[in-house]
């Protein structure tokens, strides 16, 4: 505002307060008034009609006893049709709302626990909005918008509920952990049961074909070679096979097996013992 041979200017967003020998007479919009200071008209100051924000730290208890900081934005502004009462009425305007908020979180974070405070800010910046309202109304002010931008518990609360909650966390990951171990062995045990059942099939399905191949054998000889018996046949083929599988062992460089008796008359008798033990099946049978 500049006040030059009885004028003044009056700034965009404000509005000035005038008085006649220090009573209120007139508020001023933006632009250029005259007052004539000869007739004891003077500027008694100006007032802001644009919005402020004002940011209110208050220390409280909760429910369950745990100090918290809550740190609270009012953001407001002068009504210009009531700016005689915003200018007069008040002397601190800031530290009346700031009053305000102190009654109003005060009196609703005691009510609840420290998870319902963070949990319930809005219903807190609504209560203190609505109380601000109410009261600042009367002294020509409105409340544009209250938050609650923060809440600050103590901090050992703090480190203790981070450990809480990695501690939860810990425990979800060992659970998923052993379920996946349980899956892998159930899996694992799955696989090695039908590895088995395989190769089981396959060693039935070699004997089969080995006593197949052994019948065959038998039939031809015996049909190829008059005068023959099965068990002439039979000792021939042990004989045979005996043999093969000498070879095979020494063409291994790797080869570790040791046979005890060592001699072609021990296929004889391993002969014997198989016709033997036939012989008793079927008398059993």
């Amino acid at each position: 505002m500049g006040q030059a041979i009885g004028c003044i200017q009056v700034e965009q967003s404000t509005v000035a307060i005038t008085e006649t020998f220090g009573k209120f007479d007139d508020v001023l919009e933006p632009g250029c008034h005259c007052l004539p200071w000869c007739l004891g008209k003077q500027a008694a100051g100006i007032l802001s009609l644009r919005v402020q924000q004002l940011d209110v730290r208050c220390e409280t208890k909760t429910k369950d006893n745990v100090f918290v900081t809550v740190v609270a934005s009012i953001q407001y502004r002068a009504l210009a049709d009531k700016a005689q009462d915003a200018f007069y009425k008040l002397s601190n305007t800031r530290a009346q709302i700031q009053s305000y908020v102190f009654d109003v979180i005060r009196a609703s974070v005691p009510k609840l626990e420290l998870d319902s405070v963070f949990e319930q800010k809005n219903d807190i910046a609504k209560a203190v909005e609505e109380e601000l309202e109410k009261a600042m109304s009367h002294y020509g002010f409105e409340i544009v918008q209250t938050l609650i931008v923060d809440i600050e518990p103590d901090e050992r609360v703090k480190r203790a509920m981070n450990e809480i909650n990695a501690a939860a966390r810990l425990r979800v990951a060992a659970n998923e952990k052993a379920e996946a171990e349980k899956i892998l062995q159930i899996k694992r045990a799955e696989g090695d049961a039908e590895s088995k059942y395989l190769a089981g099939l396959g060693v039935a399905r070699q004997r089969q074909a080995i006593v197949d191949g052994l019948r065959d054998s038998v039939l031809a000889f015996s049909e190829n070679v008059p005068g023959t018996t099965s068990r002439d046949v039979m000792d021939m083929v042990l004989v045979t096979q005996y043999f093969d599988t000498i070879k095979e062992i020494g063409a291994s460089s790797k080869s570790n097996s040791v046979f005890i008796p060592h001699g072609p008359g021990a296929v004889r008798d391993i002969a014997t013992q198989i016709r033997d033990g036939l012989l008793q099946a079927r008398t059993t049978e």
